[in-house]
Formats: structure tokens, C-alpha cells, sequence
């Protein structure tokens, strides 16, 4: 991941030259619970999910191919209401490389229970940041551009803010569809607040945290582990801060349960100050999360 370090820079700068798209993705579709025949739909329906989001250029930096981010997009389809509309789950889940290393760290595991699109087998999936032409594109275009947003965050301070620009331009247009989710009344867990907590400029602390706890703490666990975890605690610090400015924020939680089995695996081994530090960071941003470090409060 060398080159890794020259995303931000690279986006700078507006690189037109193009080796790779920006994602490799892996598509699921399970529509067990549809009571139908024509169950060609949910393979062509795969593929096109699965050629919209690799196949199309996202942005204008060029990525080589072992750059190419990694990450899933699952669909549970419980109701077919229509020839051409569908209801389900969807799931999103992205993890980043870690630097001279194998090993790979999560950074998005979100549900969406309630997810209501179309689906067209005859019309292809087509995409405009300003115009809303489906349920289904919108939404997998925004979720494309938050991965791109937090990717970048995690590489340089503040890298990803084009990416979370398109996806707020994304929430505005989609904001009239009369689809859930792009709305601030659709409840908390929502498109709609999860780009919120990324464009508000009061939190941008937990943006900042994304930068010192994978740049400055993962990628430099082989190089120098007690530096490392010193920059981890920090970055849970700037968490802190952006909980102490609106607590349960969507975006500090959906951090919390990604990284908490990995806090315990990182500061297993380190000194009872540190874990005991680690403890009442996420005893005060997550409670809910306290009882699998319990061992750390000692």
C-alpha cells in the first residue's frame, strides 16, 4: 500500500489518466424468501449491481489494481410487490489494508432493515449525482462515495471531504423521491444522518480520528507498536470529543462496533495504564460496548 499514501495528493492534483476503477466489489443477492418463477431477475440483477459499482469510474484518481477497494454489498429480498419492485435488507461492508502487512481492518459494517427500489431487467442502472433516476442507484452510488470518503479520511486529514460532498448532493437530490432514508424525519440511523455527521463541521473530530487511527496508529503497529497505540488512544480521544458535542451521533456508534473486537486484540498486550485509558474512552463514548473490554479495568 505504498502508493496508498499518495491517494490525497493524487486527487489534488486531478489525475485523468485511468488503469483501474476504484472498487472491487462482491454482490449478494438472496431473495430465498420471494415466492416466485422468475428468479432470473435476481441474477441479472446482481450482475448489473456488480457492473455499476466496478465498472464505472467514481473518481479521478488512478488506482492500481492492489488499490482497489475492497468491500461487499448484500441484499436480502423478503417482498416483491411488483414485475419491477422489490423490498429487503441491504448490507454494506468495507475493509481497508493495513500497511506491510496481511491484515485488513474494517471500516463500514452498516443494515439498512427497511430498503424499498426498482429494478428494471430491460433498463440499465444509471447514475447522476443531480438527478435521481432509481432508489437502488442513488443509494449505491451514495454508500460508493461514503467508502471513498472515509478511505481517503483514514489516508489524510480530512481527504475524503469531495467524496462526502457528493454524497450530501446525493441526500438533496434524493431528498424529494419519496423513498426512506434521505430524510431527516426517517429516523436516526438513516443515509441521510450518516452523511450529516461527515459534512457538519462540528464533528470534525471523528473525520480526523479516522487519519490517526489507521495512518498513524494500524499502519504503524510493524514499525513501532507503543507509537502506535499512543496515536489509537488519540484518535479515541478526537471520538470522545465529538461524542461530548452530540452523543449516540450514528457515526461515533457505527465506529464503535466496528473497532471495539479490535481495541481488545491492540491493547491486549499493552501496559494496565493504557488499558485502563482504552476503558473509560469507551466507557464514555460507548457504554454498550464496555462489557468486552471488561477486562482492561483492572
Amino acid at each position: 500500500m505504498r502508493r496508498a499514501l499518495i491517494f490525497v495528493t493524487a486527487l489534488l492534483m486531478v489525475v485523468t489518466h485511468t488503469r483501474a476503477q476504484e472498487f472491487r466489489c462482491t454482490v449478494n443477492i438472496n431473495a430465498q424468501q420471494v415466492q416466485t418463477n422468475e428468479k432470473k431477475v435476481f441474477e441479472t440483477m446482481k450482475q448489473a449491481i456488480e457492473e455499476f459499482v466496478n465498472n464505472r469510474k467514481w473518481t479521478n484518481v488512478e488506482f492500481e489494481q492492489y488499490e482497489k477497494l475492497e468491500c461487499n454489498i448484500s441484499l436480502i429480498i423478503s417482498e416483491q410487490t411488483s414485475l419491477t419492485d422489490f423490498g429487503g435488507q441491504l448490507s454494506v461492508q468495507l475493509r481497508r489494508p493495513v500497511y506491510n502487512s496481511n491484515y485488513t481492518t474494517g471500516l463500514i459494517n452498516f443494515v439498512e432493515p427497511d430498503f424499498q427500489f426498482s429494478f428494471n431487467e430491460s433498463q440499465p442502472l444509471e447514475f447522476d449525482p443531480n438527478t435521481f433516476y432509481s432508489n437502488l442507484s442513488m443509494t449505491l452510488g451514495y454508500y460508493l462515495y461514503i467508502m471513498l470518503g472515509m478511505t481517503f479520511d483514514s489516508y489524510g486529514l480530512m481527504g475524503g471531504e469531495p467524496f462526502f460532498e457528493t454524497a450530501q448532493t446525493i441526500v438533496q437530490t434524493s431528498n424529494k423521491s419519496g423513498y426512506r432514508g434521505w430524510k431527516t424525519t426517517d429516523g436516526q440511523k438513516t443515509r441521510y444522518w450518516w452523511m450529516e455527521n461527515h459534512t457538519n463541521p462540528n464533528y470534525q473530530t471523528l473525520r480526523q480520528a479516522y487519519y490517526y487511527y489507521h495512518r498513524m496508529g494500524l499502519d504503524m503497529m510493524t514499525k513501532d507498536q507503543t507509537e502506535a497505540r499512543k496515536n489509537i488512544v488519540q484518535a479515541l480521544q478526537l471520538v470522545q470529543q465529538t461524542n461530548k458535542k452530540r452523543t449516540n451521533l450514528l457515526c461515533v456508534q457505527m465506529f464503535m462496533d466496528v473497532k471495539i473486537s479490535e481495541l481488545v486484540n491492540i491493547f491486549t498486550p499493552a501496559p494496565q495504564e493504557e488499558k485502563k485509558q482504552v476503558y473509560n474512552l469507551v466507557r464514555e463514548i460507548s457504554p454498550i460496548n464496555l462489557s468486552k473490554i471488561k477486562d482492561f479495568n483492572q
